[in-house]
């Protein structure tokens, strides 16, 4: 099917050939063979006026600088962009938590510690977007397998207060073995500070005390984390 809309002709996604269309490629070759565009056109499922599925989403991309400035608008800008509104933003909140609680599911298996990327992804995913700096840990079983992701303190956007007797009362409270800390650095830089490393040291012996051991710290930078445990900065 053909619309015209001034002197334009613009060609439905269901008139291009079946090797073109992102659904039927996909399926086909796999998500990763999909551009940006493709995958979130496949998301939107129609155009607009004058515009295919895919029209609209390198516009949409266009608009929001990119793939992730789309996924993390707050809902007033993601609704006032054409072709969008509440159920689509209602729709990607879903998605985007969904692709949360899988990898946190993946960490509950026992990925914890023999998994680093695994770690990594799941914190990239809970904290990166975060506008203030957010201190988490992860508490662990005796077999390194998630018992649970609590976000401890919350700061500014470029702090946060960390307090190590209530860090070891949530520890005792969550029946931990082991802990992995992390929290974002709403720069984008995610080199640790001397306050990083001190405040990590000083969790690291006052969880000792009651025989929990810290595995590891990540710090989460725009599109990096950075691990303790491979810097050499924790000593187990």
């Amino acid at each position: 099917m053909y619309t015209l809309l001034d002197r334009d002709i613009v060609m439905a996604i269901s008139d291009w050939p079946l090797a073109e269309r992102p659904r039927e490629r996909l399926l086909a070759q796999g998500p990763s063979a999909l551009s940006d565009a493709e995958l979130l056109a496949i998301f939107l499922r129609t155009g607009c006026a004058g515009k295919s599925a895919v029209d609209l989403a390198r516009e949409l991309l266009s608009r929001f600088g990119s793939l992730r400035g789309l996924l993390e608008a707050d809902q007033n800008s993601f609704c006032a962009a054409q072709g969008l509104g509440t159920a689509k933003y209602s729709q990607l909140q879903a998605v985007l938590e969904m692709a949360r609680r899988h990898l946190g599911e993946n960490l509950a298996r026992g990925q914890a510690f023999t998994s680093p990327a695994t770690v990594k992804d799941f914190v990239c995913a809970k904290l990166r977007h975060r506008q203030q700096e957010v201190f988490a840990v992860l508490w662990l079983d005796n077999q390194h397998r998630l018992l649970a992701f609590k976000e401890l303190f919350q700061g500014t956007i470029d702090g946060a207060s960390v307090y190590p007797r209530e860090v070891v009362k949530q520890a005792l409270a969550a029946n931990a073995a082991a802990a992995i800390f992390t929290h974002n650095h709403p720069s984008g830089v995610a080199e640790p500070s001397q306050a990083d490393e001190r405040i990590t040291q000083r969790l690291t012996e006052g969880l000792a005390l009651v025989d929990i051991r810290v595995l590891d710290h990540l710090i989460v930078g725009d599109g990096e984390v950075i691990s303790f445990a491979e810097r050499g900065l924790i000593g187990n």
